[in-house]
């Protein structure tokens, strides 16, 4: 017999239930490390981020959302940040371990849902999501914000890295459901992404992100949106 939905959470996990099973996939996704994927080739750091903290972005604590091989919390952790950070699959968080072995970081890995995540509340200076949220279901971007909003201090700030409507499909978040699919992921509008933080955040940049000729001590590809905000208060 099915779940009654008797409460919100029931209702997230219904609707889940239209789209696939987002462990399994990205598990193996991460299974063959020789794929021609653009951040399976480079370890560096996004542009974008390094940008903020030459900039003067000082983080003492964050939380990297996504983290796949590591190469981001990698360069925070060296940059002198405490870092946690979190990916649903298994083969991304070992890969992501022998990146910062190989550097000789420590970086606190945790194989996990964002939404399943323990936290203390308001305990981060700097959020970062690089790839993750296009590919969120649109019910579960209520949750991602709350979240975000929970898990960062009053002050603090928030960088996304999303694919733009040349890296993937503007689908409409109806189509998903009627689809079954996200399609390898949303591709926003810049108006459609600002809409879903505007309420929440105040944006202080957005852009596109600088295409970077490999190889290069940067990674940076022109169809994706990169943005640092900080929390409305």
């Amino acid at each position: 017999m099915e779940k009654a939905i008797l409460n919100y959470e029931n209702l997230q996990e219904m609707l889940d239930g239209f789209l696939r099973e987002p462990k399994e996939f990205w598990d193996d996704f991460y299974t063959d490390r020789t794929k021609e994927i653009p951040f399976f080739k480079i370890k560096a750091p996004d542009e974008n981020l390094v940008e903020y903290f030459n900039k003067g972005l000082a983080p003492k604590r964050v939380l990297e959302l996504g983290c796949g091989p590591g190469r981001n919390a990698v360069y925070m952790a060296l940059k002198g940040c405490k870092v946690d950070a979190l990916d649903l699959s298994t083969n991304a968080i070992e890969w992501a371990k022998e990146t910062a072995r190989e550097e000789g970081v420590n970086i606190d890995f945790h194989c996990i849902s964002l939404f399943d995540f323990k936290f203390q509340p308001h305990s981060y200076d700097f959020i970062y999501d690089c790839g993750l949220f296009h590919h969120l279901a649109p019910h579960r971007r209520l949750t991602y914000i709350e979240m975000l909003k929970k898990a960062l201090k009053s002050d603090g700030y928030f960088g996304i890295v999303c694919f733009n409507t040349e890296g993937a499909l503007d689908t409409s978040d109806w189509d998903i459901y009627k689809e079954g699919s996200l399609k390898g992921g949303i591709g926003y509008a810049e108006g459609r992404l600002k809409e879903v933080f505007i309420n929440d955040f105040n944006i202080i940049n957005f852009r596109k992100m600088k295409k970077i000729t490999q190889p290069d001590h940067l990674f940076g590809e022109d169809f994706l949106w990169v943005s640092l905000m900080q929390v409305r208060n």
